[in-house]
């Protein structure tokens, strides 16, 4: 039992004068010493007992509960009822016991007493099933979980100076691995002691990684195999890309070579769902797609240049490759997300580039940094730049049919939730993690949480639901568990999900129809304007009051008083200096705006002969040449 301590406090003041203490000899004050003849009365006891305790006694009195006492007792009943006399093992005498019950007088009239209760119960059972259950078809309803999150498990850069996280990647064997890439993609950036090493760690051991990649160049991207847990792939900040076998170390398997490689970083790679399984692609900032197997890596086996001119293709007019979207049950479309705030909606099958970029959304006003399409609606994808999220759908090219609200700090990254369809997660530069519900609420995420005071990189969920991994700037992984609400599909949430997106996407069609008819109409309109240029008035005549066009259909008028003042700013900038003699074009300016004056009135001619009068014409002719 731990002993049970309390400390008293109080004041230096209230302990009163301080003792002083001082070496001193011994004094005697009295002594008592021994009398043997007193040891006669007592005896010597041996042995003998006695408790010795060393903190003093605090209580007065002591208390101790009355001990129950148990027993254990067996009991064997096999039979009740029979007297002592009769034998219950001898059959005989048990039958000649129940005829002597049955014969006598008082047995009828018990048995009929007993008839009664019975009668009543068993009538009872028939009425109501007691043991039936009720309300077995009706699911229970779910109880209502707050949403929540905690931070699992923290895996740090093991290098000195630390690198930023630029991409994460789960093992497909029930991903319990995290392959983790650090690159520093400052331009020009010249750090001392910085390594290119990347890592993959073990998913609960979070202190020492399980292997590390020791590659020349610094790792941008890196990706699991779906088929083979030991190969990856990754792609280097000089444009090469390598295959990875764990199973041969810790170097790359396989190098492409660089005359045939990007010319800027790569940033993304993606395995193909092939029947060899060796297949991938992958992008770049250089505007090039270029499609590779890992068994011959001298040179890719097909490349594309983002040129959406409709002449030849060349590298000086392609857009810059940000991020790269394929879904394996479609293995002949993807889509890329450009550096301009471009998505193109490309398919392989095309023979010619026009054929192969099939579709364009103008996105963000910045780069795309990133692009997933829906688990469950391929239609739907999801865009995440600048300072918003937004909500696409294949069938409305114009705008997108859902968006958030501008954040004050940049989006850095966002993916689906891929258990409920729903919930999607976006990362901020100031190191918060959003959580939206588009089923709850559309005007803000339904949660937020503060990951770390760094900014957020990228981000990675996995196939569970409810494991989230996010890398910061700091190069410092956090994996973040969510509640089971925000990673669990009820049985309505695919259904209204397709209900909404199907009216989202209706609404944007019946405005991009009517924003094409005023565009067309403002267009015939111009058209007819500059052939035939009509008075006002006559241009008033001709207007119908039922079809009157507005001309600020598409623009604001803050947008456009905005927009006229930096036109005047360019004006004013753009102006030539004033000449040296400021005297000369006031003088100009004084000649232009003086008013002309109307001819003077020619003076009556007074009747003459015929012949002066055709001298005077022709003297007044002469003067009108001059």
């Amino acid at each position: 039992m731990d002993t049970i301590t309390f400390a008293y406090q109080k004041k230096r003041s209230e302990f009163g004068k301080q003792c002083m203490f001082s070496d001193k000899g011994p004094d005697l004050i009295d002594n008592y010493p021994s009398n043997p003849k007193l040891i006669r009365n007592y005896i010597l006891k041996d042995p003998i007992g006695r408790a010795t305790q060393c903190a003093p006694v605090q209580a007065e009195h002591y208390l101790n509960t009355t001990r129950a006492e148990y027993s254990n007792a067996i009991m064997n009943h096999i039979e009740g009822g029979w007297p002592k006399d009769v034998n219950t093992a001898d059959e005989e005498q048990t039958k000649r016991y129940r005829r002597k019950v049955e014969k006598d007088e008082a047995f009828h009239h018990t048995v009929m007493q007993l008839c009664r209760n019975m009668e009543n119960c068993i009538l009872q059972n028939n009425a109501i099933n007691i043991y039936q259950q009720y309300f077995s078809d009706v699911e229970p309803t779910p109880l209502v979980e707050r949403s929540s999150a905690r931070t699992v498990n923290v895996y740090q850069d093991q290098s000195t100076p630390t690198r930023p996280v630029t991409h994460i990647s789960w093992s497909p064997d029930n991903q319990t691995k995290l392959a983790v890439s650090h690159c520093n993609l400052t331009f020009q950036a010249v750090v001392p002691n910085q390594t290119n090493y990347s890592y993959i760690w073990e998913v609960e051991n979070p202190n020492l990684p399980l292997h590390t990649l020791r590659p020349e160049h610094p790792i941008v991207c890196l990706e699991y195999n779906q088929k083979d847990p030991n190969s990856l792939v990754s792609g280097m900040f000089n444009g090469q890309v390598a295959v990875w076998d764990m199973r041969k170390g810790h170097e790359p398997v396989e190098l492409s070579v660089i005359e045939n490689s990007y010319r800027d970083p790569v940033h993304n790679v993606l395995w193909i769902n092939s029947k060899s399984g060796t297949e991938f692609f992958g992008s770049s900032t250089d505007g090039q797609v270029k499609w590779w197997d890992t068994r011959k890596l001298s040179e890719p086996t097909e490349t594309l240049i983002i040129d959406l001119s409709k002449e030849e293709q060349t590298m000086a007019n392609a857009l810059g490759a940000s991020c790269l979207e394929y879904e394996p049950t479609i293995p002949t479309r993807f889509m890329v997300g450009t550096e301009q705030g471009k998505v193109i909606s490309c398919n392989r099958k095309g023979k010619t580039p026009q054929e192969k970029m099939v579709g364009k959304f103008s996105a963000h006003y910045g780069p795309v940094l990133a692009l997933q399409r829906n688990p469950a609606f391929l239609k739907n994808f999801l865009t995440v730049g600048d300072w918003t999220a937004r909500i696409w759908s294949e069938d409305c090219k114009e705008s997108s049919i859902m968006w958030t609200s501008f954040h004050k700090a940049l989006l850095t990254d966002g993916a689906w939730s891929p258990t409920r369809l729903s919930v999607f997660f976006t990362t901020r530069s100031d190191g918060i993690l959003d959580v939206w519900d588009i089923l709850q609420q559309q005007k803000q995420a339904c949660l937020g949480v503060k990951v770390c005071d760094e900014a957020l990189r990228c981000i990675r969920t996995h196939d569970a639901g409810r494991l989230v991994a996010v890398g910061n700037q700091k190069g410092t992984t956090y994996l973040v568990e969510f509640s089971e609400n925000l990673s669990m599909s009820n049985k309505n949430d695919k259904m209204l999900l397709t209900a909404m997106f199907e009216r989202e996407s209706k609404r944007e069609k019946i405005l991009e129809a009517r924003n094409r008819e005023i565009r067309l109409k403002l267009k015939a309109r111009s058209g007819v304007a500059l052939v035939e240029e009509p008075t006002q008035e006559a241009a008033e005549g001709e207007e119908e009051p039922g079809e009157e066009i507005p001309v600020d259909a598409f623009f604001d008028s803050s947008v456009k008083q905005a927009e006229a003042e930096f036109y005047l700013c360019i004006e004013a900038e753009t102006a030539p200096p004033p000449e040296e003699f400021p005297e000369e074009p006031e003088m100009i300016a004084e000649i232009d705006e003086e008013p002309v004056e109307p001819p003077p009135p020619e003076p009556p001619v007074e009747p003459a002969p015929p012949k002066k009068e055709k001298k005077g014409k022709e003297k007044g002719g002469k003067k009108k040449k001059k």
